[in-house]
């Protein structure tokens, strides 16, 4: 499968609603909570421009735009969850604030040098060429903008046969990196690291709360997940590896937060 396959398979995944169930709102390990924590490390100023990277249904541009009184541009690789988000913030009254384009997050359609911050949570992870859209994040900040990510962390040769699968790519498991990998990959970005967070405990409860929304949904909606081709005979074994990995180390979840300090390197 190559990289353009790979981003449409998320995509399509990642706008399902039987995945939004078991997800829940927010999409990623920590929740608002942790959104709300990655935010305050931001610098952010009211009427600040903030680019949300793979912005999903708007959760995380929608609480930005509301609780820091920031401007919010999302982009998603799908064009479905660009229509939700777009929805939910007229909805909310959030319109003028947070605006949604369909885009490719290794080919930003934003202009160089335009946001104050950027964000990215649980995505990073997904993108085949992280290096590239790393360069992007720099490429559309300001001088002195930071970059705020939240992402499942993994040693990838450690990872056991249940969670190096497609299905665990996108369940943001099978191309996830160590922390320290990502910190190189926005230091070579021309990003300059300036705080990094543990946060295993939000994939844990993560885990414990997918796997409970699943069975329920196993009891009242069967059919929703075999169209949706969740393997309910595989799903235990999932469990466990997911859950021993995070005990081993193997698995876990973090905060990075980085500025650009200079000239961003060209992405292309």
């Amino acid at each position: 499968m190559n990289a353009d396959e790979i981003k449409a398979c998320c995509a399509d995944a990642y706008a399902n609603d039987v995945v939004a169930l078991l997800l829940g709102a927010s999409y990623h390990p920590g929740g608002t909570a942790l959104t709300r924590r990655l935010a305050d490390h931001l610098h952010l100023a009211k009427d600040g421009r903030v680019l949300d990277v793979a912005s999903g249904r708007g959760t995380t541009a929608l609480l930005l735009a509301d609780a820091y009184g920031v401007r919010v541009d999302g982009v998603d690789y799908s064009a479905a969850n660009t229509a939700l988000a777009q929805g939910a913030a007229q909805a909310a009254g959030l319109a003028e604030r947070a605006m949604f384009v369909t885009g490719d997050a290794e080919q930003l359609p934003c202009p160089a040098s335009t946001f104050d911050a950027v964000v990215c949570e649980c995505a990073l992870c997904t993108f085949p060429d992280k290096a590239r859209a790393a360069a992007e994040f720099a490429r559309v900040l300001r001088p002195g903008g930071r970059i705020g990510i939240t992402d499942v962390t993994a040693v990838p040769d450690r990872l056991p046969p249940e969670l190096s699968t497609l299905g665990a790519r996108i369940a943001c498991i099978a191309d996830a990196r160590p922390l320290a990998e990502y910190a190189d990959i926005l230091n070579g970005a021309g990003l300059r690291v300036v705080r990094t967070e543990r946060h295993d405990q939000a994939m844990s409860r993560m885990i414990d709360q997918i796997e409970a929304r699943l069975n329920l949904l196993r009891l009242t909606a069967p059919a929703r997940l075999t169209a949706a081709g969740v393997d309910l005979t595989a799903a235990p074994a999932v469990f466990r590896a997911a859950r021993d990995a995070v005990a081993d180390g193997v698995l876990g979840y973090a905060l990075l937060i980085a500025e650009r300090t200079d000239r961003p390197r060209d992405a292309a």
